[in-house]
């Protein structure tokens, strides 16, 4: 009952599910267990997940998952190799996580939100990013602008490209009444004080203005979105 709604699992069938661990994202973030078991069906019990996780068997951004509870949020890129499948999560227009099969050419990167930057020792910039990781970059790179990072053996890490905050540049909205929308930003209103600045989008796919604000939205491309990959929903 408790379980967030964005999870999209079944509910009242279990007495008790898996509450994500601190780390990546936050208290919405998708348990890897959970995802594997409930989300996708690769699993039927928690025992065959502690299987696949041991074995090494699934891939988190680059990195084996080894654990249950870890987190897996927006834009995350998940990668089965044994059974060559390839996944990204993002949000469909009920504000639930939605995992869409990629190719895996296309699951060589990922996509991710500056939320703000860090000045570290030696003059070097820390770039601080939605889901809790950390890069080292420039001031080249703003908050709320979003960079796409290689996933690939030996270049994880590497900002392959940058896309701003701007008007004519294209975002995904991942919260909100118009969460799952992909618009180019028409216009951004500065609010003063602590409330969110309000920007407004026009939809590529219904051509409608509507409104949101800076904190439910990630950049995803300049004229055109140039990381998502839609390919087949599961």
């Amino acid at each position: 009952m408790v379980a967030p709604k964005s999870w999209g699992i079944s509910r009242k069938t279990n007495k008790f599910i898996t509450k994500p661990s601190p780390g990546p994202h936050n208290s919405n973030a998708l348990p890897a267990g959970v995802w594997l078991r409930d989300h996708m069906s690769f699993a039927r019990t928690k025992k065959e997940v502690k299987q696949i996780l041991r074995q090494r068997d699934m891939i988190v951004n680059g990195r084996a998952c080894r654990h249950f509870d870890m987190g897996i949020g927006i834009f995350d890129i998940i990668a089965l190799p044994k059974i060559n499948k390839y996944y990204r999560i993002v949000r469909d227009r009920s504000g639930r996580h939605k995992t869409i099969e990629i190719t895996e050419t296309a699951s060589q990167s990922r996509l991710a939100k500056i939320t703000n930057k860090t000045l570290l020792k030696g003059g070097r910039m820390q770039l601080n990013l939605r889901d809790g990781s950390n890069l080292i970059g420039d001031n080249t790179y703003k908050s709320r602008d979003s960079i796409e990072v290689s996933l690939k053996e030996g270049e994880v890490g590497k900002i392959l490209d940058h896309f701003p905050f701007a008007v004519g540049n294209v975002a995904m909205v991942v919260d909100g009444r118009h969460s799952g929308s992909v618009g180019k930003i028409k216009e951004i209103i500065p609010v003063f004080g602590s409330v969110p600045n309000r920007v407004i989008l026009t939809d590529l796919e219904t051509e409608k203005e509507f409104e949101t604000i800076d904190q439910y939205i990630i950049m995803v491309g300049r004229e055109q979105p140039a990381v998502l990959d839609w390919g087949i929903d599961a």
